[in-house]
């Protein structure tokens, strides 16, 4: 995610960020969010829900502070690895996992998991734009081959 898009989630739930400024032997937050602004809104829903969640009269009590530790792409989904929280944070955090193999990671617009060997979520535009920009390198290396 662009540094603009993660400091502004990392500034409005530093409770959930805590860790974000840790050595790597403690936590893989140092890495920041590894993941495309496509789903910057995703998490800044989940985020604020959990954080909602945890901090209201009811809940507060009995629920620990939910802190990111990993949050990441792997096989075209998002990955929320956390600390504290409860089963009903488990859920909020499932649901918006499994959102996210249905929103394009580059934009945002609703897509679809795609690709062979390496998996992605995206749009129509966006895989168009990716297609497009990898038939080069393909040409190049086929008229490389064709040299020798």
């Amino acid at each position: 995610m662009n540094k603009k898009l993660q400091d502004k989630l990392f500034k409005k739930y530093p409770k959930i960020f805590a860790q974000r400024t840790l050595d790597l032997t403690q936590t893989s937050m140092c890495w920041g969010l590894e993941v495309s602004d496509g789903w910057y809104d995703l998490l800044d829903v989940l985020c604020g829900d959990i954080q909602h969640y945890v901090d209201s009269s009811k809940a507060s009590s009995s629920v620990p502070q939910v802190e990111a530790i990993q949050v990441k792409e792997k096989f075209a989904s998002l990955r929320f690895y956390y600390q504290g929280g409860n089963d009903y944070i488990g859920g909020m955090v499932a649901m918006a996992e499994s959102m996210s193999a249905r929103i394009c990671e580059e934009c945002g617009r609703p897509g679809k998991t795609m690709g062979k060997g390496w998996f992605y979520t995206r749009c129509t535009r966006c895989f168009k734009r990716l297609e497009a920009s990898r038939k080069p390198a393909v040409r190049n290396k086929q008229l490389q081959l064709k040299e020798i």
